[in-house]
């Protein structure tokens, strides 16, 4: 029987706070829990199940499932119409989904099993050998930017959009899980993608990450605050364009052309709102990540921490995007001997990061947690994970033939 198995990594946004899809800069790794897909040919249609669900869902392309919003199931209906609509139809297969990954914590499981999903049924299917495949997807970057048009619903070349999962998202999380390298922390920016450096962290260093027990569910009760984001940096470059000549394509791109001049700050003035946003977003993408970077290439871990406390505060104050829990452990970590902490991801709960020290980090990770709990004692879900920059998306097992190409992913960004 044909089988194939894909494991794609959860990631953490060291910097970065919803700048992707506007065209800025992120500084990202993958760590080492993760979503595990197989896809096993055979049977009447597409069936999904999940190691953490009694009950399988069966798939049919173009049709709703009529499953509850944020279920499991309707990343993978997402999928299955996408490939279809793009690639034409799928093999009848089983497939199985597991996960090490904290659900709804903000590391983005729900990405990664989106992407896991299409890596598994594209490799079962062949698609990565066929000539649409190789013009629009020739490189684990290009792969990463399809995965997120799957996710959002846009086009991507010649691969027609079609309906995502209803977030109004960018590129940051599957860039990170698809192109990740072990031991070093990665700066890409967006529109166009591009990578554009990779920065070692010591051994010495190790990622504790404390999830805050309020889900972060994207498609669930968050997805309105979480697009309210990006649909706000979408406004901003409506205004700039309809008085340019030569359209922007981002609003990072809008933000070099306009080049401190105040052009755009003008535009925005009339509405506290958009004001916040693009101060935000101008400080976090060309100010803070490009500083984190360079302090972590010279060893400057005050520094570092000095440009992540600023992050913390500009998504308190300009973004909107914190809870009085995420707010609570990025402000304990550093007392308790943290270099530096940070809430992440989606935001409106998930996650908070702490940068330790490797040899204490068990001990921290439990200090941080006691101390958390003691805050917030109906946060019984909360927990805490010690992790170091890990492995990018791979295939597990042997291919599928031997005369079939492994999944076409050079190890290039």
């Amino acid at each position: 029987m044909t089988s194939v198995t894909w494991r794609v990594p959860g990631r953490i946004e060291v910097l970065g706070k919803h700048t992707d899809y506007a065209g800025g800069r992120v500084l990202v790794c993958a760590i080492d829990r993760a979503v595990t897909v197989s896809a096993t040919a055979g049977g009447d249609g597409i069936t999904a199940t999940s190691t953490a669900s009694d009950e399988p869902v069966r798939l049919v392309a173009g049709q709703d499932p009529g499953l509850r919003a944020g279920h499991w199931g309707r990343y993978v209906q997402t999928v299955v119409d996408r490939l279809t609509a793009n690639f034409g139809p799928l093999l009848p297969c089983g497939i199985t989904v597991s996960t090490t990954l904290p659900l709804a914590s903000g590391m983005s499981s729900s990405s990664a099993l989106l992407s896991g999903v299409a890596l598994a049924l594209a490799d079962l299917n062949g698609l990565p050998d066929t000539e649409l495949w190789q013009r629009n997807i020739p490189n684990r970057l290009a792969l990463a930017g399809y995965l997120a048009r799957v996710e959002n619903g846009l086009s991507w070349g010649d691969l027609a959009g079609l309906k995502g999962v209803g977030t109004a998202g960018g590129s940051e999380d599957h860039t990170a899980m698809i192109c990740a390298v072990p031991g070093k922390l990665s700066q890409f920016e967006f529109s166009p993608m591009r990578h554009l450096a990779d920065v070692p962290l010591p051994a010495s260093l190790s990622f504790v990450v404390a999830v805050s027990g309020v889900p972060a569910e994207k498609t669930a009760g968050a997805l309105h605050a979480y697009n309210k984001a990006s649909l706000a940096t979408r406004e901003i470059l409506s205004r700039w364009n309809a008085g340019s000549s030569t359209p922007a394509v981002s609003l990072a791109a809008a933000v070099e052309e306009d080049a401190g001049e105040g052009r755009l700050a003008g535009l925005v003035a009339d509405d506290p709102g958009l004001d916040a946003r693009l101060r935000h977003f101008i400080a976090e993408s060309t100010v803070l990540v490009p500083g984190a970077v360079h302090a972590l290439s010279v060893g400057d871990l005050e520094g570092f921490g000095a440009v992540v406390v600023e992050s913390q505060q500009r998504a308190t104050t300009d973004l909107g995007n914190q809870v009085p829990e995420t707010i609570a452990l990025a402000a304990s970590a550093l007392p308790l001997g943290a270099y530096a902490a940070s809430a992440f991801g989606a935001g409106f709960g998930g996650s908070v990061w702490a940068l330790v020290d490797t040899e204490h980090a068990n001990d921290f990770a439990g200090r941080w947690l006691a101390h958390y709990r003691s805050q917030f004692p109906d946060r019984t879900t909360a927990d805490v994970i010690v992790t170091r920059p890990s492995e990018a998306a791979e295939r597990l097992g042997q291919p599928v033939t031997q005369e079939r190409r492994a999944l076409r992913v050079p190890g290039v960004c």
